[in-house]
C-alpha cells in the first residue's frame, strides 16, 4: 500500500511540474491568454508609399533645365483721354499714336536635345523678343534663336550653340495616374531654379480657354509665374510635361497648375524643327462629346467617344463614308474619349497621314480609313492662330444657303471661353471682311490680321441675312 501511495505522490508530482512550465500556464499567470485564430481573412491597412530624399534625381536632372530671359519691346496703349468722347470734341479725331515701349520678362526652358542644343518652352515666354538670353545651372549665358513656334499648343523651341549641356529625359506622359507624384523644375518670379513636389491632381482638362489645344496635367505641385516653360517630371526624373499656366485670382499659386503633356510637347517640338513650324491634319467633320443621354439614345454600351454632327462636303471624312451620328471611338488605335481629344490627337498629326478611326454606327462596330487634309487655318499662321485661338475656319460648305452667292471664310466652330467667342463670333458665321478690306480667302484674313497691331480688328461678318461687325483682340 505504501508503494502505491508513494508512486501516485510521484506522478501528482510530475504533473503539477510540467503544468507548472507549460506555455497556458504561464499565460494565465501573466494575465494574457492567446485568442484563437480566426479563419476569416481580414485586408490589412495599405502601408503609404515612403518617400525618400528626391536630390538623387534633382541632382541629375536639374542641369536640362534653365531659366529664360527676354528682351523686347510692345506697343504702349493710345492715350485713354482720347478715347473720351468729350475729349476728342475739343481735339478732333487724331490718329492713334501708338508708342513702343521696352520690355522684359522671365521664364524656363528645358534642354530636349544636347547635342544639337534644342530648347524647349512655351509661347508667351518668347513672344515678341528681340533678344533672348538662356542661364544654365552652371551660370553660363547664352544667346538663344529662335526655331520656331507653336502658339495654338503654347510651344516654342530655341537653339544655343554650345557644348556640355544636360538633356532631360522624355517619359511617357500617356501612363501617368492621377495620384503620381511630380516635380515642377523652373525659375519662378525669377528668383533662380526651384523644385516643387506634389501629385497628378487630373488628367485631360480641356475647355479651359487657355489655348487652343488643351489636353492638360493638373497638378497641385506650386506653379508661379517664372515657371512657365519649366518641367514638370516624374519621381525617377523623366520629363511628363512642361509647366504652362496656372489658376489664380492674385498670380500667385493656389495649388492648381498646368502643365502640357510631354507627348504633344515633344511631337510638336519635333515638326517644329524638322519643318520650321506645324502643320495640322483635319478630317472635316463637326464633333461634340458623347452624352450618357446620347449613348442610351442611340443604343451604344459606351459613354467615350466623338459624336460626328456634321460633315463638311469634299473633306477627307464624307470621301471615307462618315456620316452624322457616327461615333469615332479610336484613332490609330488610341482610345477617343471626346470630342476636344479626337480634336488633339487628329491635330498633332501632319497632312497626308492615313490613319484608321474606330466608329460606332446604328450600333454596330465599324473602321474607315482615310488620309489627313490639311487645317485652312493653321497654327503656323502666326497672327491668324494668335487672333483666333480656339476658332476653326474654313472654306464655305456647298450645302451653305449663302454658298455662291458671297465669298468669304467660314467659322466652323467656336470654343467655349475663348477670344474668338467672347467677340461674338458664331459657328456659321462668314468672315467677309476684315480691317474695312473684303476678305475671299484665308490669305486674305492673314493678312488684314498681319497688318493690325496692338488695336482690336474689326470683322465684317454674314450671319444668316444680316450683316454685322465684331471687334477682335
Amino acid at each position: 500500500m505504501k508503494k502505491v501511495l508513494a508512486a501516485l505522490a510521484v506522478v501528482v508530482i510530475v504533473g503539477a511540474l510540467a503544468w507548472e512550465f507549460s506555455p497556458k500556464f504561464q499565460e494565465l499567470r501573466s494575465g494574457h491568454e492567446t485568442r484563437p485564430t480566426l479563419t476569416t481573412k481580414q485586408p490589412g491597412p495599405v502601408a503609404p508609399p515612403v518617400l525618400q530624399s528626391l536630390n538623387p534625381v534633382l541632382s541629375r536632372v536639374s542641369p536640362a533645365v534653365v531659366n529664360v530671359s527676354v528682351e523686347g519691346t510692345a506697343q504702349a496703349p493710345a492715350n485713354p483721354l482720347l478715347q473720351d468722347p468729350f475729349f476728342r470734341h475739343f481735339f478732333g479725331n487724331p490718329p492713334p499714336q501708338q508708342q513702343e515701349r521696352h520690355t522684359k520678362s522671365v521664364g524656363s526652358g528645358v534642354i530636349i536635345d544636347a547635342r544639337n542644343g534644342y530648347i524647349l518652352t512655351n509661347n508667351h515666354v518668347i513672344a515678341d523678343a528681340d533678344h533672348i538670353q538662356v542661364t544654365l545651372t552652371d551660370r553660363r549665358e547664352l544667346d538663344a534663336t529662335l526655331v520656331g513656334t507653336d502658339p495654338e499648343i503654347d510651344i516654342a523651341v530655341l537653339k544655343v550653340d554650345a557644348h556640355d549641356l544636360t538633356a532631360m529625359p522624355i517619359g511617357d506622359s500617356d501612363k501617368l495616374k492621377i495620384g503620381d507624384f511630380v516635380i515642377a523644375l523652373g525659375n519662378p518670379f525669377g528668383i533662380g531654379q526651384a523644385a516643387t513636389l506634389g501629385i497628378v491632381s487630373a488628367l485631360g482638362r480641356s475647355g479651359l480657354g487657355i489655348e487652343g489645344y488643351e489636353d492638360f496635367i493638373q497638378t497641385d505641385a506650386s506653379i508661379n509665374p517664372g515657371n512657365s516653360g519649366g518641367a514638370l517630371i516624374d519621381q525617377t526624373g523623366q520629363l511628363v510635361g512642361i509647366n504652362t499656366a496656372i489658376l489664380s485670382g492674385s498670380g500667385g499659386n493656389i495649388g492648381i497648375g498646368f502643365a502640357i503633356p510631354a507627348d504633344m510637347a515633344i511631337r510638336t517640338a519635333r515638326q517644329i524643327i524638322k519643318y520650321g513650324g506645324v502643320q495640322r491634319g483635319q478630317i472635316g467633320v463637326m464633333i461634340q462629346d458623347l452624352t450618357p443621354e446620347l449613348a442610351d439614345a442611340m443604343g451604344i454600351d459606351t459613354n467615350d467617344g466623338a459624336l460626328v454632327s456634321d460633315v463638311v462636303p469634299g473633306s477627307p471624312a464624307e470621301k471615307a463614308g462618315i456620316k452624322a451620328g457616327d461615333v469615332i471611338t479610336a484613332i490609330d488605335g488610341k482610345s477617343v474619349t471626346g470630342g476636344a481629344d479626337l480634336r488633339n490627337h487628329v491635330g498633332l498629326m501632319r497632312p497626308g497621314r492615313e490613319v484608321t478611326l474606330d466608329i460606332y454606327r446604328a450600333g454596330n462596330k465599324t473602321s474607315v480609313t482615310l488620309k489627313l487634309g490639311e487645317q485652312t487655318a493653321s497654327a503656323a499662321s502666326g497672327s491668324v492662330s494668335e487672333r483666333f485661338r480656339g476658332l476653326s475656319l474654313g472654306p464655305i460648305p456647298d450645302d451653305d444657303p449663302l454658298s455662291g452667292e458671297v465669298k468669304g471664310v467660314y467659322v466652323q466652330s467656336v470654343d467655349p471661353g475663348s477670344e474668338a467667342a467672347r467677340s461674338g463670333l458664331q459657328e456659321g458665321d462668314i468672315i467677309v471682311g476684315a480691317n474695312r478690306q473684303p476678305v475671299t480667302d484665308m490669305d486674305d484674313l492673314k493678312q488684314a490680321a498681319a497688318a493690325v497691331k496692338g488695336h482690336p480688328l474689326l470683322l465684317q461678318v454674314r450671319r444668316g441675312d444680316a450683316s454685322i461687325f465684331l471687334a477682335m483682340r
